[in-house]
């Protein structure tokens, strides 16, 4: 019986992974006919993709456009398109020309991440660790005494946003925005196309967050300070970001660096609950908290897939790939590969989890993966002492509605011993 799977529906998001093991044995190269893509499941062929980018471009803006004019009428796409310019506040030139991280490769890839890489070098992640751990002791220290709390909006909604806010010098009492921005963006990108959500929340934040940033960045270019927003203004070397692409890059961090962060730290805890086993080990030897964060960042990946263009015709296991087709780089399905991960549907701590895609691979890993590793082993480290003392109130999981993260929308915790 032929597999049915669409990657931005989201039918198969309580329990991915039986699915995702029989893609990968029986169609490792599945058509989904409604998103007119090819997902991609082994590990191998993941990789190969993600490390690819002369064949396999990050760029799929075309592509949202196509899918865009094949569901809305063009009254409703020039509506739209008019309310983000607007939202923008730039001319359409301007708009079509800007920079997006994720969504340019070669050289002018390389140009702007080594612009945006001043922000997150082993020096400046390493300098934030006593403000990490003072905001993650904060956070656990105001729900300890609590019989039942969130401990996505106690802990790991707040740790992230709190780092990011920080990072960028603006003011942490904002960060309730922030989140809310980052919800309404992340919403509009769980079926991976923002430009297909008509109801415009995405628009209005994005309006929002602009407005809040312009102000900001005016300031910094006129008085720099030594914060991250300082860094992307500064065009002493070549590269520097335009406001426009300043507003891309915090959207980037607030759904790659938040929303990865708070997911990554939910998914540790509640993978941990569900494994007694290893939540006494790591409960007894603290050195074994590098390992969670790794094993959980593999085996319940906080960003399920990655896009990709295909820029000539290829093949992958037997399948041809288009010119021109869209190719969806199934991370959470490649991360349970017992081809690359022997028993790959057991979480063990001490696994052997290099290689894990969970931050992408090749030239767009994830820049902030350090400082993603370093908050969520901080925040485990200070919760530590109080994990074995917890329970989930309802044993149902909230997800966040969202295919492309893979994340808790709440964490309803009861203590059952005191610490």
């Amino acid at each position: 019986m032929p597999i049915t799977f669409e990657p931005f529906e989201t039918d198969w998001q309580q329990d991915p992974y039986p699915l995702f093991q029989q893609l990968r044995d029986e169609a490792p190269v599945h058509w989904a006919p409604q998103a007119k893509a090819f997902c991609i499941t082994r590990y191998e062929h993941v990789a190969s993709i993600l490390n690819d980018p002369t064949l396999f471009k990050a760029d799929s803006r075309e592509y949202r456009l196509q899918r865009a004019q094949a569901k809305n009428s063009k009254r409703t796409q020039v509506a739209l398109i008019i309310r983000m310019l607007r939202a923008v506040r730039v001319p359409p030139w301007r708009f079509a020309s800007s920079r997006m991280l994720i969504q340019v490769d070669g050289e002018s890839h390389r140009v702007m991440r080594n612009v945006v890489n001043r922000g997150f070098t082993s020096q400046r992640i390493a300098a934030w660790e006593p403000r990490i751990r003072a905001l993650a002791n904060g956070c656990v220290e105001s729900f300890s005494k609590k019989e039942r709390f969130d401990l996505v909006e106690e802990l790991a909604v707040p740790l992230p946003v709190g780092v990011i806010c920080a990072m960028l010098g603006i003011d942490a009492e904002r960060r309730h925005d922030f989140k809310r921005w980052s919800d309404q963006i992340i919403q509009s990108v769980g079926g991976a196309f923002a430009i297909d959500q008509v109801d415009g929340k995405a628009v209005e934040a994005i309006g929002e967050l602009r407005a809040y940033l312009a102000p900001i960045v005016r300031d910094r270019r006129r008085d720099p300070r030594e914060d991250l927003i300082s860094t992307l203004v500064d065009h002493r070397s070549a590269g520097g970001l335009s406001d426009l692409e300043i507003l891309l890059f915090v959207m980037l961090l607030l759904v790659a660096g938040n929303e990865t962060t708070t997911n990554l730290i939910g998914n540790a805890v509640d993978t941990l609950l569900d494994h007694p086993d290893q939540l006494a080990r790591v409960a007894s030897d603290p050195e074994c908290i590098p390992g969670l964060v790794e094993e959980s960042l593999r085996f319940e990946s906080p960003i399920q897939y990655r896009l990709r263009i295909a820029t000539e015709r290829t093949e992958i296991a037997g399948t041809e790939i288009p010119q021109g087709a869209l190719v969806v780089a199934m991370l959470g399905a490649a991360n349970r590969d017992e081809r690359r991960f022997p028993d790959a549907h057991r979480f063990d701590i001490t696994r052997d989890t290099r290689g894990h895609l969970s931050f992408g691979f090749g030239p767009h890993f994830c820049l902030g993966a350090a400082l993603a590793r370093l908050e969520a082993s901080v925040a485990l480290e200070t919760l530590l002492p109080l994990l074995s003392g917890l329970a989930r109130v309802t044993p149902e999981p909230t997800w966040v509605a969202s295919t492309m993260v893979r994340g808790h929308r709440r964490m309803d915790l009861m203590q059952t011993t005191r610490p």
